[in-house]
């Protein structure tokens, strides 16, 4: 893959890049660097698309695992949660004291999920998720399977899926301050959530991102 080499100067880039990093809006630092504000997020989106690109080879994740969708966006009236009108459903499987994997999809039906379980996850691996009947698959599995029953608890020592929920928490209350992300640009943001969780500091999420910059659009 090789993008158009950006027409802004260096110094512009690296200013963008760290606005970027730093949670900055488009329209924010588009008047911080003094740039145009379509300037400034056509340049986000291309580091979202790299970002999307660094990210899409991430390895099998084995040992401890939680899984769960969730939904992003849709309308505040009517059906919340599960089936919600408008939403856009979405999977995620992180590894305990590791990174965290997702992806949007169609639907949450069993084989659906099933399928991205069994390319992401290794055999043998400890399963945990919620008592959702799309999980049921997973009792006749590879896999090691427990569920949790948030009617009854949110926890029963290690039989709990709190490390992918906060991510989802995480991953909502970035997507806030942008006041809506058009559908065909929503799987850059979740891929971007999912970069900055797996990459934590901010001095090392800049350091890719030139890097990056530098293999593509060089």
């Amino acid at each position: 893959m090789y993008m158009r080499k950006s027409r802004l100067s260096k110094s512009r880039q690296d200013r963008l890049m760290e606005h970027f990093v730093a949670g900055t809006t488009a329209r924010c630092a588009a008047g911080l660097v003094d740039v145009n504000f379509k300037t400034a997020t056509f340049y986000y989106h291309r580091l979202r698309m790299l970002i999307c690109l660094a990210t899409e080879n991430e390895s099998a994740f084995a040992g401890e695992i939680e899984v769960d969708e969730s939904y992003f966006g849709g309308h505040r009236k009517g059906k919340r949660g599960r089936g919600a009108a408008g939403k856009v459903p979405v999977f995620g499987i992180l590894k305990r004291g590791g990174k965290v994997y997702t992806k949007v999809i169609a639907d949450t039906k069993a084989k659906t999920l099933m399928g991205i379980m069994q390319k992401q996850i290794k055999p043998d691996s400890i399963v945990y998720t919620d008592h959702y009947r799309s999980y049921n698959v997973l009792d006749v599995s590879e896999f090691k399977h427990y569920r949790i029953n948030h009617s009854k608890l949110f926890a029963d020592k290690q039989n709990h899926i709190n490390g992918i929920e906060n991510f989802w928490n995480q991953a909502k209350r970035h997507m806030r301050k942008f006041n809506g992300v058009p559908k065909s640009h929503f799987p850059l943001f979740l891929k971007e959530c999912e970069w900055r969780f797996n990459n934590p500091k901010p001095k090392s999420q800049l350091k890719q991102l030139k890097q990056l910059v530098k293999q593509y659009m060089g």
